[in-house]
């Protein structure tokens, strides 16, 4: 179970709501981690009065970066739960109309040459001045660390030295979405890259076992916000249009790098003779999917990228499902 301190007005009626909810069946980590987010966000809009206003609610609830619509939903309905919570003890606390979404949304799935040109584009990134907060110096090896992993951005940036093992090539992913703990192994080449930047700790800044790996220049946690600020920056300079909030596309977003790498590995275990039976699983449990229903997508995206696997994807498939001739009156 998910233990976070927290420190702002509200941090005792987090505490209390996530109590409540855990005592009548709810794990309620994810949103215990989305409420720490608030959390830290209060003190920085230096909020000191108790009660969610109208106000605090609107900047809470605005889109941040490249954020999905999921994920932002996810973070008004907390909101929302915090001030129903509010509410009932008899604190006033604005609670709104929570935003609609697409459940139909279409992932971006980048090429091979625009990862290439999105790894370049961060290799070139550079403060104008010497920030020792910034995280630019972060940002080459998080992104191919990414693609190389295809973990979601928070599991990435929760993971710890200790989390590394690069004497066998692999790391220990704490899955804060499904709940449960996995070994990943690394490429070789991903592994090199991330040895590369185990030279941070000669930098004089204090590191351990149990500090982040993704640290900013003065050795503090990457912040998810502050990413997705260098990620459009990245995007701009790699030549790739950045479509926001348009009707049919929002992106390409951060986590569209987790999508590439699956239709990528796909493609690639395809083109060389795997059974696609054989290679989903693979797929889906190194992404940490819990069935293979959540994988099946990739499946339309890999054959829509490469047009040429369709056909085989078909052959395979030909016999797998019954076809049934129905008989029009």
């Amino acid at each position: 179970m998910l233990k976070i301190t927290y420190h702002g007005i509200y941090a005792s009626y987090i505490e209390q709501l996530i109590a409540f909810k855990r005592s009548v069946g709810y794990k309620y980590d994810r949103e215990a981690r989305l409420l720490a987010y608030f959390d830290r966000f209060t003190i920085e809009e230096g909020e000191t009065n108790v009660g969610i206003s109208k106000e605090l609610s609107d900047k809470w609830c605005a889109r941040i970066g490249c954020e999905s619509e999921t994920y932002r939903y996810s973070r008004c309905v907390c909101l929302n739960q915090l001030s129903s919570y509010l509410c009932n003890i008899n604190i006033r606390s604005f609670i709104r109309m929570l935003p609609k979404y697409r459940k139909n949304f279409n992932p971006y799935v980048f090429s091979k040459i625009e990862m290439e040109n999105i790894f370049m584009a961060c290799d070139k990134l550079a403060t104008k001045d010497k920030v020792m907060d910034s995280t630019v110096f972060a940002m080459p090896i998080l992104i191919r660390f990414l693609y190389g992993t295809g973990l979601r951005i928070n599991e990435a940036l929760d993971l710890r030295n200790k989390d590394f093992n690069l004497i066998d090539n692999y790391i220990i992913v704490k899955d804060n979405k499904n709940g449960f703990e996995r070994n990943l192994p690394l490429s070789d080449s991903l592994a090199r890259a991330c040895k590369m930047y185990e030279y941070r700790g000669q930098m004089p800044i204090k590191t351990s076992g149990d500090t982040f790996f993704f640290v900013k220049m003065n050795g503090e946690r990457c912040h998810r916000a502050v990413v997705y600020s260098w990620y459009r920056r990245v995007l701009t300079k790699a030549g790739i249009a950045f479509t926001g909030g348009s009707h049919n596309h929002s992106g390409p977003r951060i986590h569209d790098i987790r999508h590439t790498t699956a239709c990528h590995a796909l493609a690639k275990m395809i083109d060389e003779g795997m059974d696609l039976y054989c290679s989903l699983p693979i797929i889906s449990t190194y992404l940490g999917h819990q069935s293979l229903k959540a994988t099946d997508l990739y499946v339309r995206l890999t054959a829509e990228m490469y047009p040429g696997l369709i056909k085989n994807i078909d052959m395979l498939t030909f016999n797998v499902f019954p076809r049934l001739d129905h008989e029009t009156n």
